[in-house]
């Protein structure tokens, strides 16, 4: 077979199977195998990821699979070949620039084609292809299980009668008329206007499937989601497939934060190693969609007080209170720079601060009631946007966590904090931000999923950030 394989390969391709003493990935004890099967099954709904299947000629594929497993070794090596090439294709498409708005802070986080040998290395080195092939090992895990929920999406739910219920009571297990009949019929059940078990049993399936509470009662919530079409749902499930091919199929580890569920993933050799609730910013003050690397945390950080909170809630504080700027836990600066010096606190027009006539930078002197906590993780950039602690942990416990002025707050800083550096990460003085090297940078994704794969089905989300809409008409279903 490798012999066969020698005298076939050419071009690119060499490269790599030279390397490998023209070993196939795709042919096992001479007989291509099953993952040449499921190769198959991906290029036939590429349109899924954006693609067209028609680039991949997956039925030629299909068909000629069929006969090189009856055919000469040759013939076999053959196919070995092209199922390489239809792959390196498939793969390096799906890894192009995703059609996101998506912020790079670092040139290296580009999403950038690799190259044929290095797509076809990684999926040789893999301890299993047939592994890699199921979970897409060439994306993020988070890709995989998505792709997967719409496939089950459109099986289970894709194919039903588009019937609308409308308004009025709830529905429930024994409830009759006509309302009743229409939900039968639009979940696909026998005629009748009786609300029986089975119907209770789909009800619940198609709640758990659409992200609701899946009580087999059809309230107000439950009514508008039957009330929209399939393609509605899938074109969402698209537009966050798009959002998800931003991510790294890298083993490494990273930092995924999603906006849209204020939630935070700690990623390193290929899984979840941990997460945490996080709080984002308010839909007036957005997170971003952004990546970078992380290069360092800052313990003991000040904090840069907004210019209009210095205006609302500092300023009348000292001018009709009688505080002191010390006394509250703040020091004025001269201006923005890294070189700006203290100023006198007499030195201020707090009454045109407070009437908005005059600015002044402020910032927070570190110490437990900071708002930036005992520590902040950074990423540089110029919006200003970084991860960080924070005292006030009660709005942790908020379903809805958007309270911030667009920054990251983590529910447990010093867990992260020893997943990064390994170690508790400490003040060793009382200086002020002391800043602590990582040995090696972690790339951090800001991202917003509206919809995410759940052990039963898939969560849609609300779109706090108005995000989706005017999206979805790239994602139609055709």
């Amino acid at each position: 077979m490798a012999a066969a394989v020698k005298s076939s390969v050419g071009g690119k391709y060499k490269a790599f199977y030279r390397a490998r003493n023209y070993w196939p990935i795709w042919v096992h004890d001479g007989v291509i195998g099953p993952e040449a099967d499921r190769l198959i099954d991906y290029l036939e709904s590429a349109d899924v990821d954006g693609l067209d299947p028609s680039d991949y000629d997956p039925e030629s594929l299909r068909e000629d699979v069929a006969a090189a497993r009856e055919g000469s070794a040759s013939a076999v090596a053959r196919m070995e070949l092209r199922l390489s090439r239809a792959f390196v294709a498939y793969v390096r498409d799906m890894r192009s620039k995703p059609r996101v708005d998506m912020v790079y802070l670092d040139a290296e986080l580009q999403p950038e084609k690799a190259s044929e040998v290095a797509i076809l290395r990684s999926a040789a080195v893999a301890p299993s292809l047939a592994a890699y092939m199921d979970a897409m090992g060439w994306m993020s895990p988070f890709y995989g299980e998505l792709r997967a929920k719409l496939a089950d999406y459109r099986t289970n739910w894709g194919g039903l009668p588009l019937i609308a219920i409308g308004p009025g009571d709830k529905l429930r297990p024994g409830s009759r008329g006509e309302r009743v009949r229409l939900l039968r019929a639009r979940l696909d059940l026998t005629d009748g206007e009786a609300f029986d078990k089975a119907l209770a049993q789909k009800v619940k399936a198609f709640q758990a499937a659409h992200g609701l509470g899946a009580d087999g009662v059809v309230g107000d919530a439950t009514t508008a989601a039957l009330d929209r079409s399939p393609q509605y749902y899938e074109e969402r499930i698209r537009l966050n497939l798009e959002r998800a091919r931003v991510l790294p199929a890298t083993r490494k580890r990273h930092i995924i934060v999603d906006a849209a569920a204020a939630r935070l993933w700690m990623y390193e050799d290929g899984a979840v190693k941990d997460t945490m609730r996080v709080i984002v910013g308010k839909p007036t003050e957005q997170t971003p969609m952004l990546a970078g690397m992380m290069r360092y945390a800052v313990v003991n950080p000040y904090w840069n007080v907004p210019e209009d909170l210095v205006q609302r809630r500092i300023a009348p504080k000292i001018v009709e209170q009688g505080a002191t700027l010390d006394g509250l836990g703040y020091e004025a600066l001269s201006d923005w720079t890294a070189q700006a010096s203290v100023l006198q606190e007499t030195a201020i027009d707090w009454s045109a601060v407070a009437a908005g006539q005059q600015e002044v930078r402020v910032r927070q002197l570190p110490g437990k009631s900071n708002a930036m906590g005992r520590i902040k993780f950074m990423f540089p950039n110029d919006l200003g946007i970084y991860l960080h602690d924070t005292p006030d942990k009660a709005l942790f416990r908020e379903k809805e966590r958007r309270f911030s002025s667009g920054c990251v707050r983590v529910e447990d800083a010093a867990r992260l904090a020893v997943w990064l550096f390994g170690k508790h990460v400490e003040a060793e003085t009382d200086d002020p931000e002391q800043q602590v090297m990582l040995a090696e940078a972690v790339p951090v994704y800001l991202t917003y999923f509206t919809v995410a794969p759940t052990a039963k089905g898939i969560t849609f989300r609300d779109d706090p950030y108005g995000r989706d809409e005017g999206k979805l008409e790239q994602f139609a279903v055709r």
